[in-house]
């Protein structure tokens, strides 16, 4: 039986002047609540293998992991990312954990939940319309083949990624739709510490060049107080549970495969200023979330991780080894040998940011005996701390040993050191894109098309060459080729475009075939999903 969310918030010792309702599950936490709140806590950053059909669950062992350290007696917070709609319909489905490893009301989270996605989607599009507005009205210094800004949808719509607007008329473009997790809106939400710091962002929008190569920023559109007043209470993180009672920030849902995949600072700052240990996690796996998380996250904030969990399952590293998926329930050493060069390569990376590390093996039930110890060994000769996990099936039962085990690295080293980056804002873009490519994803080099060499020429010509990067890049590889599991070499990294964010404060660099909208499977999950008469939603 979960409790009333105030109870949730006043065991945090947050009080309800500090609280707007939405019924009794789930709130929205002031940032008041965070004036003079120091931030005690520890951070343990969640991230995984390169993922695969066979399924990684790290949002379930986040939850499972903060429930296990709450079963050994600390005090204890997630800060989570909240789910996107578009692949809730789609391929991926829901995105509140699993089993007994959950974060409440689930159906809630994966839909509407407080309307943060929606304030991000109107927001986004206010600016659209008053831009095309504006070209109409011969308003701004924007020509229309200038403009950058899309428009956005929380939806998975192929169609929608190449449109023309203003058919017929002289200010006819060509331009599309981008997934609101995709918004340049949603990373500055989830990078803002303030509401001034929220309209400052907004206000450094680029929205476009002028016809001689000028940059044009939103603020000159006069409408971001507006954007503002539709953002306000989006800025406030959301509070809910786990399963098991433990409080859950969930705020901001960028992809890491295509935008930065963190939750939101703020979300962030909650949980360690109102517990002793704070679980968040990056998106997909360390080369995309975790190394987005330091570059960008911390860079900007100055947030940094005394732990890192890198989650493997058995399943996974076999198919990684070469074992196609209905083959998966078989024990198969020799593929999970070939597998654990995965596992490596992220253990590899994660080393350069000098954080203890514990790999997180989550169990599934036909994962045999040895194979586990196969991944343990390993662990062991990299003298890396292991521990098998089974929160799907035991919630914080079974990960108590993970939280013994995650409890001894955070105390085998300061938490004082500084964060190392691979790269430094001064540094150039191929500096940067080398840096990222070869010590991160294992890469011989970088290869820039001539049209991405032209965006980045007058991104660099305008002022914005010391932003640090957002790679878009195919989360089913360490390389930009979808196809190449485990560990691809003797590859290079093809960057195709850029695209700025200068209010959330980094550039884009688009590579392989990466698409800022998602297209719908031939069988979406959509097709599964049924409202009973009773009201119950159930196939999420």
């Amino acid at each position: 039986m979960l409790s009333e969310i105030a109870s949730v918030a006043h065991s945090l010792g947050i009080s309800d002047e500090h609280l707007t309702f939405y019924g009794t599950d789930k709130a929205k936490v002031s940032l008041k609540a965070l004036k003079s709140k120091p931030q005690r806590g520890q951070l343990i950053l969640v991230s995984a293998i390169t993922p695969t059909p066979a399924g990684e669950g790290k949002t379930t062992v986040s939850i499972g992991l903060a429930q296990g350290l709450k079963k050994v007696g600390k005090n204890v917070a997630l800060a989570l990312r909240q789910p996107s709609m578009g692949p809730v319909f789609g391929r991926k489905g829901g995105a509140t954990g699993g089993g007994k490893s959950t974060v409440q009301p689930s159906q809630s989270i994966n839909l509407h939940f407080t309307g943060d996605f929606h304030a991000v989607t109107s927001a986004h599009n206010l600016l659209s319309s008053v831009i095309d507005n504006q070209l109409v009205n011969q308003q701004t210094r924007l020509a229309p083949s200038g403009v950058l800004w899309k428009r956005v949808m929380d939806v998975n719509d192929r169609a929608l990624r190449r449109i023309r607007t203003s058919a017929g008329l002289a200010t006819e473009r060509s331009t599309g739709f981008d997934i609101t997790a995709a918004s340049e809106v949603m990373a500055i939400l989830c990078l803002s510490e303030s509401l001034q710091d929220l309209r400052a962002r907004l206000d450094r929008i680029v929205t476009g060049f002028t016809a001689e190569g000028e940059p044009v920023l939103a603020r000159e559109a006069r409408v971001t107080g507006a954007l503002l007043a539709l953002l306000r209470d989006a800025l406030q993180p959301n509070l809910v549970q786990s399963v098991e009672g433990v409080p859950a920030f969930l705020h901001g849902g960028p992809f890491a495969n295509i935008a930065h995949g963190c939750n939101s600072v703020l979300a962030t700052r909650m949980a360690l200023a109102h517990a002793d240990y704070a679980v968040t996690e990056a998106g997909f796996a360390f080369d995309l979330g975790g190394e987005k998380f330091m570059h960008i996250k911390c860079r900007q904030s100055g947030l940094k991780p005394d732990a890192i969990v890198i989650v493997a399952t058995v399943r996974a590293l076999k198919m990684h080894g070469g074992v196609a998926l209905d083959a998966l329930t078989q024990p198969n050493l020799e593929a999970l040998e070939r597998g654990l060069d995965n596992l490596a390569a992220h253990l590899d990376s994660a080393s350069h940011f000098q954080r203890p590390v514990v790999v997180a093996i989550n169990q599934f039930t036909n994962d045999s005996q040895e194979e586990i110890d196969r991944v343990k060994q390993f662990c062991q000769s990299r003298g890396v701390a292991c521990s098998l996990a089974n929160v799907f099936g035991e919630g914080g039962d079974g990960a108590t040993e993970l939280a013994e085990t995650v409890l001894s690295a955070l105390s085998a080293k300061s938490n004082g050191e500084p964060l190392p980056f691979l790269y430094e804002s001064e540094n150039s873009v191929e500096h940067k894109l080398n840096s990222i490519a070869t010590r991160i994803y294992g890469a011989d080099g970088v290869i820039l098309t001539e049209e991405a060499q032209q965006k980045y020429s007058l991104f660099q010509k305008s002022g914005f060459g010391h932003l640090p990067l957002c790679m878009a890049k195919t989360q089913n590889s360490l390389s930009d080729d979808a196809s190449k599991l485990g560990r691809p070499s003797q590859f290079t990294i093809t960057v195709r475009d850029f695209e700025i964010a200068n209010g959330a404060g980094f550039l884009v660099a688009l590579t392989g075939s990466m698409m800022r909208m998602p297209a719908l499977p031939k069988v979406p999950a959509a097709e599964r999903i049924e409202v009973s008469e009773d009201g119950v939603i159930s196939g999420i």
